[in-house]
């Protein structure tokens, strides 16, 4: 195997690292690599996909007139389809914290 020099063929290599049920010094002796440039590479593909699973996304609001209280209770409905109900009056800063948590 020709040894990877672009930063996307390393994320591939680290992505078969990852899949391939080896440890990194039997994955990296079969494809002739050296063991800490697999370990570096590895680190970082799992730090880049840490700070992409953190990411924040924040959809356009649009505010209309104010509706008269009723018991219509606050639900979130997630990206996976999953929908959240919480009493009105609720914790905001607690649901933003469930939502963030259950989007990961």
């Amino acid at each position: 195997m020709s040894k990877p020099v672009e930063k996307q063929e390393w994320f591939q290599v680290a992505e078969a690292f990852e899949a391939s049920g080896l440890t990194q010094k039997e994955f990296s002796a079969q494809r002739g690599l050296r063991l800490s440039t697999l370990q570096s590479w590895v680190y970082r593909r799992r730090r880049q996909r840490l700070r992409k699973a953190q990411e924040v996304r924040l959809l356009p609001v649009e505010v209309s007139a104010v509706a008269p209280p009723s018991p219509v209770l606050l639900e979130v409905v997630l990206a996976s389809g999953a929908r959240l109900r919480f009493p009105a009056g609720a914790d905001v800063d607690y649901v933003a914290r469930l939502v963030t948590a259950l989007g990961r």
